[in-house]
């Protein structure tokens, strides 16, 4: 008897221990319900842990035995709150001062325990790994933050200009960005919306390169969902994957501005946690320097092995904001120091981390550029990293990456930093294709009128697609880059189209084009890493549309980014588009979504609905 119970016990735990856990979300706030940032979210007698956002907000996946979550950083009260029903749990946290008595506040099954503890300041200062470092999120002022103008591309008639060209861009920024501007109950500004940097946030199943190939191109043809009788083509390029243990040494320079600017709780300390997560990623074969600047500029940790963790750590650590911002002065610097200690065969790069409030020494744009496009020519990549608020400078980092040969991404929260450094690793640090570009030629027997959906700061001359001296974006390690064109039928009206005079002296090959069924040709052009010459491939496309329900996830869920960035923008091309048709066709691509990116992608829209109706009318233009 004794023997049956006690398999009957075992496999009830057994089958109790089965469940799976669910996600616990919720915002932490102090008594005058200020986010607060960096707190440490622990799941009692567990090992999973988080740390609150920028915002205050964390999520985190607690098995279903689960009672409890902690809640503890330096300052502050730590806290066990009981897990109840709800998958949402808020939390308000009383601070506490130097000398004074911490209470460990616990609450199971309404019963309140007290634990009196006397805190160590210094020691919880100096052990992150078991308390957090927090601030509350006071209010800023928005009114300083700077973009460049985005003049939206317009239809461009086949019988006037057949052939288009532009360079890839894998830039995420302008995603992170709108989700802060969102997350913090307001519209983004307009121009703060890159449409080309919203969809490429995304991961898309296309099929690795072939034949020796370093990219690979897919395309598909469906109807407008949002402007009836238009067609979109839709192409995907896949970078090869490059294994993580056969990826190069790396010689990174963190640049990390540590002027007064930096000061605020979602820009240094933040920072702080993001290059952290990056250096639980490094090899004892990568060798990583920091320069700082400020007032002045200045190396705080020379060339350190990555198996030096605490070193490094410990330099970050020590970090404080203040001064004026020379970073004209710590960008030379940095390529110096990089200089001095670069691997012929290895990954070279410069990691700037600011929020492009230059003021002191090269402040110019004009001077950064030539600076830096000085020394990508010598293999030395830039790659920035964007943080905070108020006075942020888009416009002066964006044009900065794009010189650099690198990527520029918006850190918004500690999840953004770890896509970034730890799930992104190799398609952020490691280039496989360079100077990427393409050029699309249509068919006028098929093609009236077609439109480039964002990549405006990307476009480039037709006959700089053949010149290797051009400089273009470049591919990472399992880098994936969409592009999505609307396109006007041959023979149909639209109130798109301007009145324009056929070409008098061209030669007219219509009854030849039309025997053909391509619709356009699309020709890649990038170079190896190691190498100054391109490589060329084309693929013609035939006219077989499809019915959006008949199309990839790729291609549905591209669209809905697509058709999101046309309501944030208030598009002139925006036709009949809907929050509604955009939350609809998102969460029917969802995919597998193993990090949330797409669900939240729909709960971002489905927050931006609310607020665009009350809104609209204040967005700054």
């Amino acid at each position: 008897m004794k023997t049956k119970i006690v398999i009957l016990l075992a496999t009830f735990f057994s089958a109790f221990a089965m469940l799976p856990d669910r996600t616990i979300t919720g915002t932490i706030s102090d008594s005058n319900q200020a986010p607060i940032s960096g707190v440490m979210v622990t799941v009692a007698g567990g090992k999973a842990f988080t740390l609150s956002d920028s915002l205050g907000k964390y999520s985190i996946p607690v098995p279903t035995f689960s009672r409890s979550l902690t809640f503890s950083c330096v300052g502050y009260k730590t806290k066990e709150v009981k897990i109840a029903k709800s998958s949402v749990l808020n939390v308000t946290m009383d601070a506490i001062a130097p000398g004074q008595e911490e209470v460990v506040e616990a609450d199971h099954e309404n019963e309140v325990l007290e634990l009196i503890v006397e805190p160590n300041f210094a020691k919880m200062a100096a052990s992150p790994s078991t308390y957090a470092a927090c601030t509350p999120m006071r209010s800023q002022k928005m009114n300083t933050e700077n973009y460049n103008p985005i003049n939206e591309n317009g239809f461009q008639m086949v019988g006037q200009q057949a052939v288009t060209t532009f360079s890839v861009d894998v830039d995420r920024a302008s995603y992170s960005n709108m989700r802060r501007f969102v997350n913090a109950g307001q519209m983004p500004p307009i121009d703060a919306v890159r449409i080309e940097e919203m969809i490429n946030y995304f991961e898309y199943d296309y099929p690795q390169p072939a034949d020796g190939k370093s990219v690979s191109v897919t395309t598909e043809i469906t109807d407008s969902p949002w402007n009836r009788g238009l067609k979109l083509l839709h192409i995907g390029l896949q970078a090869k994957t490059v294994s993580s243990k056969n990826l190069p040494a790396s010689n990174l320079v963190f640049l990390i501005d540590v002027s007064g600017s930096m000061s605020d709780e979602n820009k240094l300390p933040l920072l702080k946690q993001a290059f952290k997560l990056l250096v639980d990623q490094l090899r004892a074969e990568d060798k990583i320097s920091i320069v700082v600047y400020a007032g002045a500029a200045g190396v705080i940790l020379p060339p350190t092995s990555g198996a030096d963790k605490m070193k490094i750590r410990e330099a970050l650590e020590s970090l404080e904001a203040g001064g004026s911002t020379a970073g004209g002065e710590g960008i030379e610097m940095a390529y110096k120091l990089a200089k001095e200690n670069f691997l012929p065969k290895g990954n070279n790069r410069v990691i700037l981390a600011t929020d492009g409030d230059f003021n002191v020494g090269i402040s110019s744009e004009g001077e950064l550029q030539r600076l830096i496009e000085e020394k990508r020519k010598g293999g030395i990549y830039l790659s920035i990293m964007g943080f905070g608020m108020g006075n942020y400078k888009d416009s002066h980092i964006e044009t900065l990456a794009d010189k650099g040969n690198g990527n520029y991404a918006y850190i918004d929260n500690i999840q953004e930093a770890r896509k970034e450094f730890v799930q992104e690793f190799g398609g952020t640090l490691f280039t496989v294709a360079k100077d990427v570009k393409i050029q699309i030629e249509f068919n006028p027997a098929h093609v009236q009128a077609y439109r480039l959906i964002g990549y405006e700061n990307r476009a480039l001359k037709n006959e700089e697609f053949h010149d290797d001296k051009k400089d273009a974006g470049d591919m990472g390690s399992g880098h994936t880059v969409t592009a999505i064109y609307e396109i006007v039928p041959a023979g149909m009206q639209s109130s798109y189209l301007a009145q324009t005079d056929a070409l008098k002296y061209q030669k007219n090959n219509a009854s030849e084009i039309s025997k053909t069924d391509e619709m356009l040709t699309i020709k890649i052009r990038y170079k190896n890493p190691d190498s100054e010459k391109s490589v060329l491939f084309d693929l013609p496309v035939k006219y077989t549309s499809k019915p959006m329900s008949a199309c990839s996830e790729n291609l549905r869920f591209a669209s809905s980014v697509a058709e999101f960035g046309l309501l944030l923008r208030n598009s002139e091309f925006k036709g009949k588009s809907s929050y509604a048709n955009v939350i609809a066709r998102a969460k029917g691509a969802f995919g597998k979504d193993e990090e949330g990116y797409r669900s939240e992608f729909v709960r971002l829209v489905k927050t931006t609905q609310s607020l665009d109706g009350s809104q609209q009318t204040a967005r700054k233009d």
